[in-house]
């Protein structure tokens, strides 16, 4: 699909939320985490669903562990809806308006955030979540894409994080976050995750767009091999063949300054731009490719004042 041809108005709804009251009592005192201890020596690893509240995927691929009683093999298997709060918000005349409330939860995982005074849904959410990312040894938070793009894994430039994403396999594309390039600090950035001599690993899967059937199915199908990988669950079939794994490095983010920002062209995701190519303006300000080859990742779907605009990307 072109970004021309594309508009989020008339994408097709293939997945809604669906009530989850009756996870909410979940067994850890935190409301929505589901904790299982095999009894077993072994990893904790943590699934975490609706970081964002319309990126309905990961909480289709949370409901089927919990829907289908798994139970690890070995170590512990924590399973947590994240902003439920956000998630509730959604209207289906405006799917889009309900990622966050007030501050973006993957963007404020730092003690002066967390230990701060200032307060909202988001941040309340994160200081009760801190202990379950504290006590987890590999985390899976899954996301989705407002575009119908190729799916891609997300992590922090971490050797460890890299040999999980592709041990695990599929999605094919992987998105490298050098310390520091990208605004804030996500769930796989927090504590022992973010630090080069930390252990275990963190990553995000971005599985396509928000409400197709394809991300959901992508989402459960991660999970598994996720779990399989780390030795929680049965080992699934091998995957056949493919083409070896395509990175992409991180090189600026850009974040909406005005409403007056926009893009040359429309924009989905993927598409390059040559050294010094005019990507987009905003109130004067050009924004151009610092490279050749430059790759866009996660145009903006709206000029929202202080939200990423774009992330400028070089194929590594």
């Amino acid at each position: 699909m072109s970004a021309s041809s594309f508009t989020p108005d008339t994408a097709p709804l293939e997945v809604l939320p669906r009530d989850l009251s009756a996870y909410r009592a979940g067994n850890t005192g935190i409301d929505y985490v589901h904790r299982f201890e095999s009894g077993r020596p072994g990893p904790h690893v943590l699934v975490n669903a609706l970081t964002h509240g319309n990126e309905i995927c990961g909480m289709v691929a949370a409901s089927d562990l919990l829907d289908r009683g798994v139970r690890p093999k070995i170590g512990t298997l924590t399973v947590s809806f994240a902003n439920v709060e956000a998630y509730e918000a959604f209207d289906i005349e405006r799917p889009y308006e309900n990622r966050q409330l007030v501050h973006n939860l993957n963007r404020i995982w730092t003690p002066a955030l967390l230990d701060g005074n200032e307060n909202s849904p988001e941040l309340r959410r994160a200081r009760e979540l801190r202990p379950v990312l504290d006590a987890a040894d590999y985390v899976l938070d899954i996301h989705s894409t407002r575009a119908p793009v190729q799916p891609f894994w997300v992590y922090p430039e971490l050797e460890r994080n890299a040999r999980l994403a592709l041990a695990v396999g599929a999605p094919l594309v992987h998105l490298v976050m050098p310390a520091g390039a990208a605004p804030g600090t996500g769930v796989i950035g927090y504590g022992r995750h973010g630090e080069v001599e930390g252990n275990g690993a963190a990553v995000v899967v971005e599985c396509g767009q928000h409400f197709s059937r394809s991300a959901a199915e992508l989402a459960v199908d991660v999970t598994q091999r996720f779990l399989a990988h780390l030795g929680l669950v049965d080992p699934v079939a091998p995957q056949a063949p493919a083409a070896p794994a395509r990175r992409f490095r991180l090189l600026e983010v850009h974040m909406v300054k005005t409403e007056s920002f926009a893009f040359t062209r429309p924009l989905l995701g993927f598409e390059t731009f040559d050294r010094g190519e005019l990507i987009a303006v905003d109130a004067g300000q050009e924004i151009r490719s610092p490279c050749d080859g430059c790759t866009v990742f996660m145009p903006t779907r709206a000029a929202l004042v202080g939200r990423e605009g774009v992330y400028l990307t070089v194929p590594v």
